[in-house]
């Protein structure tokens, strides 16, 4: 179909294919999702994840070996759970959710899907912003209250920076990739320096120590007295660092990137962000954090004597100004493709509206929640929830494309039937979610633990109510 006959029939006219399958002249190559990868999760949340690990009481053996684990497990669930699914159908995972659970009942799921995108967006936009505010002098100042703003001058810094990646964003998957390409060898070479600098400053140069860890436990050990005793062990690292994108990969979020996919060896593009950005970053970053307060433990204290994670903070006291330009560009690449990812949401809410519109709205959702620094503190637990609420549907399109013809049920329900709202996907969803949300609201389940049963629940359930409902038609 050319760009005519887009724009004639109504179809894509921007490239972005929003309602129609990939053609095969816009497919990519692989060096493109590597690039994109690198950029998306060599990011500035990052240096606020890993300090998390640090201050929650993961032990240093448990980091290591954890989060090796658990970021494979991840790779794996790319590659061979979405990569063939993107690649056999070619659709944004809204447009191909349509298909199968109707508009109607697409329109609410893009609406929560593109929502907590937003926030998950916002955290970076945050980041950013505290190494913005490093050479102004302007201080990254934690209210107590959760949706509390910091002072007035972080604040607007916030928006300027939310402009800025709302933007780019807003050009397209062509331009986001492109940044991200440019950006990626630069920054990961500047985490890993931040390791080996933080390293040389808790004077952990031999094996011998790297092996006894004191420098970790003496760092542990501070800001447990500081900040309250936490403990956070070898299974919830290595579910955390599978599912912390459980959303993208097990909620399908990434079949809107890898529709674009040549080659399924494009599949293996999410390792070099898991172990480059997620396994050596966040190590890096915990190790900035250590060595803060070994040297000056005064930098590392908020206003009420509790153990900070500043980003930009802790970049500058290891790399100076070229860690303070780290802090901004991977906050940036990473928010990028996330607000593209809700804007593709929103207008999936409204059909007929732009996307570049819907991607600047997204963009501004993703400012007003980076003006909230608590929600990026809560970032261990904020990922859990979202591959808790969105993670479970990526079921239901696994079983629509896997299971329904084997079992002699109708694939893509909801097109075959003309229909608007399919409740069997409604209610498959629904139910795991509300009893996973449940026990991490009330029963202090650690919110990550909830996204497999979520997802095995909605699978069982939706082969269940497809027979039941298919049966009776």
């Amino acid at each position: 179909m050319s760009a005519q006959e887009n724009v004639a029939d109504g179809s894509s006219s921007s490239g972005e294919f929003e309602r129609e399958r990939v053609p095969d002249h816009a497919l990519l190559g692989s060096a493109k999702f590597w690039g994109m990868y690198a950029g998306e999760h060599t990011a500035g949340t990052e240096f606020m994840i890993g300090p998390l690990f640090l201050a929650a009481g993961a032990s240093l053996q448990d980091l290591v070996i954890g989060l090796l684990l658990g970021n494979l497990l991840a790779v794996l669930t790319w590659r061979y759970l979405v990569t063939p699914i993107a690649m056999a159908k070619r659709f944004t995972l809204y447009y191909q959710l349509e298909r199968i659970a109707g508009a109607s009942m697409v329109k609410f799921y893009n609406f929560v899907n593109g929502l907590l995108f937003c926030f998950l967006a916002g955290a970076m936009v945050t980041v950013s912003a505290t190494a913005v505010g490093v050479p102004f002098g302007i201080q990254f100042d934690v209210p107590t209250a959760l949706l509390g703003l910091s002072n007035a001058s972080f604040t607007v810094l916030v928006a300027l920076v939310g402009l800025v990646i709302a933007v780019v964003a807003a050009a397209g998957y062509q331009t986001v990739a492109r940044v991200a390409n440019l950006s990626a060898p630069w920054m990961i070479a500047v985490f890993a320096a931040c390791g080996l600098v933080s390293l040389m400053q808790l004077e952990a140069t031999n094996l011998a120590t790297l092996s006894a860890g004191d420098f970790w436990k003496a760092a542990v050990d501070y800001v447990q007295q500081r900040n309250g005793s936490q403990q956070f062990g070898f299974w919830q690292i290595v579910v955390f660092a599978w599912l912390c994108n459980g959303a993208m990969h097990f909620g399908m979020s990434d079949l809107t990137i890898f529709r674009f996919a040549r080659h399924s060896s494009s599949g293996w593009a999410p390792s070099i962000g898991m172990f480059l950005g997620h396994y050596m970053a966040w190590i890096a970053a915990a190790l900035l954090l250590a060595a803060l307060i070994k040297t000056q433990p005064e930098l590392a204290l908020d206003g009420e004597g509790k153990v900070t994670a500043n980003p930009g903070i802790l970049a500058f006291q290891s790399l100076g100004w070229t860690g303070i330009l780290c802090v901004i560009i991977a906050g940036w690449t990473t928010a990028n493709p996330t607000i593209y990812r809700a804007g593709l949401a929103f207008q999936g809410v409204i059909p007929g509206s732009s996307r570049t519109a819907m991607t600047l709205v997204a963009g501004a959702v993703a400012t007003l929640a980076g003006a909230f620094p608590n929600l990026s503190a809560k970032l261990l637990d904020f990922v859990g929830w979202y591959g808790t609420v969105l993670g479970p549907m990526g079921a239901v399109i696994v079983v629509d494309f896997y299971l329904l013809h084997k079992l002699n049920l109708q694939d893509e329900y909801a097109s075959r039937k003309g229909m608007a709202f399919n409740p069997a996907v409604f209610l498959a969803w629904l139910i795991p979610v509300a009893v996973g949300v449940y026990f991490i609201r009330f029963h202090g389940l650690f919110p990550a633990y909830a996204v497999i049963p979520c997802w095995i629940g909605c699978a069982l359930l939706y082969v269940l109510l497809c027979k039941l409902m298919q049966r009776k038609s």
